[in-house]
């Protein structure tokens, strides 16, 4: 299926896509929240890169599944997929809950690495509306988000799909069976760049979520800037902001590295935070828990009080802080989760006058603590003190997505 770009503001070529404009919405926001959530929750086992790592011979995740479910040949990913059941899935107790956090944006998971849709995905039957659960729930989320006034967004990870599975092209596994390729396929080695159908059906699933859903956040994880990529990022960026333009909303993509050009699209740091002011907004995305962005029965959580101190610094520097949760596989949020979300929003009634629709001052702080900058790094430093000052300036004029 070739996309055609819409007739717009944009043309897919840099010049014109570094006219982007980030909302005021989006700036004034200041707190949302990201949700990894699908068939990886079932095994709940090692983290939610578990699909792929059951087929890497010699990890923790083979050996335990093995041992716990048999025989990749006998027992792959794909039997997972009925025990996804969640029936416990209600998308307007999880919007209130993220209301009363205090988040004003949120970005459910659309696809994960693994290739299962949690939308009714137009070009696979391999998805959540068609097999398991048999629901729509980017849909259902979307619309209970939205009837709280918060801006709804989604995340796409079908770029690392081309080589999540390839573990299982080496040995004796259901990866190989020809009956599950639309879920398992292509399983190509991680080392080769992605062919002209793959690019294809990434761009025109991405551009479906773009018209199923109206997101006005679309988030990419780090492998689109491999360079096969590139033309398809100019494609679709100029899709979406055609489309948003016809729509009349405000709307931004998430990137990391330098997928994008920096004044084209929103700057992604993924678990860190950055040492100074940048001058162009930007966003952390980071995990309630240290060890999984999904659900896994031994989580290693951080407290409320370090992530409020994150959400702070990156504020005070430009950014804004998507935090994420990892449902249970029958669709329940982990308890001390929900709490962590309550405590924010406690603070955030108190405080959120100096968090939303603020801009930086000419400094963003002062204090003994350093950040360490870049990816990977928000646990590498000593907590925030009392000494650890922050600033921001309001009186600004709060802006609605919605």
């Amino acid at each position: 299926m070739k996309v055609r770009v819409p007739a717009g503001p944009f043309d897919p070529t840099w010049e014109s896509l570094v006219n982007y404009t980030v909302p005021e919405w989006y700036l004034d926001a200041k707190f949302g929240i990201f949700i990894h959530w699908g068939v990886y929750a079932v095994p709940g086992f090692g983290n939610e890169w578990y699909p792929r790592n059951m087929y890497q011979q010699g990890s923790k995740e083979f050996e335990h599944h093995v041992a716990t479910y048999g025989p990749q040949s006998e027992f792959g990913y794909k039997d997972f997929i009925p025990q996804f059941a969640a029936d416990k899935f209600d998308a307007g107790q999880w919007a209130e809950l993220f209301r009363n956090s205090g988040a004003r944006y949120v970005v459910p998971v659309a696809e994960h690495h693994d290739g299962f849709p949690l939308y009714d995905c137009g070009l696979s039957d391999w998805c959540a509306a068609k097999m398991g659960p048999k629901r729509d729930f980017i849909g259902e989320l979307a619309d209970e988000v939205r009837a709280r006034e918060m801006v709804f967004g989604v995340s796409s990870h079908r770029a690392e799909h081309w080589w999540f599975m390839d573990g299982g092209m080496q040995f004796d596994s259901d990866v190989q069976d020809p009956a599950y390729a639309g879920l398992y396929g292509p399983a190509k080695p991680k080392d080769t760049q992605p062919d002209e159908e793959f690019l294809e059906d990434w761009l025109a699933r991405t551009c479906e979520l773009v018209d199923k859903y109206r997101p006005q956040v679309v988030w990419f994880d780090w492998w689109i800037e491999e360079p096969a990529f590139r033309p398809y990022l100019k494609k679709f960026a100029a899709y979406y902001y055609n489309r948003a333009a016809e729509w009349g909303l405000g709307v931004a993509i998430n990137y990391k590295n330098d997928a994008y050009p920096p004044n084209a699209a929103v700057f992604d740091v993924e678990r860190g935070q950055l040492p100074g002011i940048r001058d162009l907004y930007w966003q952390t995305d980071t995990a309630v828990s240290k060890n999984s962005w999904g659900y896994v029965a031994n989580q290693d959580y951080k407290t409320s009080a370090s992530i409020i101190h994150d959400l702070v610094d990156i504020i005070s520097k430009n950014g804004c802080l998507l935090l994420n949760i990892g449902p249970r596989p029958d669709g329940s949020i982990p308890e001390p989760e929900q709490e962590m979300l309550l405590d924010i929003g406690k603070w955030l009634e108190v405080n959120g006058e100096a968090i939303y629709g603020t801009r930086p001052w000419k400094v963003y702080g002062e204090g003994p603590t350093e950040v360490v900058g870049g990816s990977f790094n928000d646990t590498k430093r000593e907590a925030f003190s009392a000494q650890d000052i922050r600033f921001t300036v309001g009186g600004y004029p709060v802006h609605s997505g919605t």
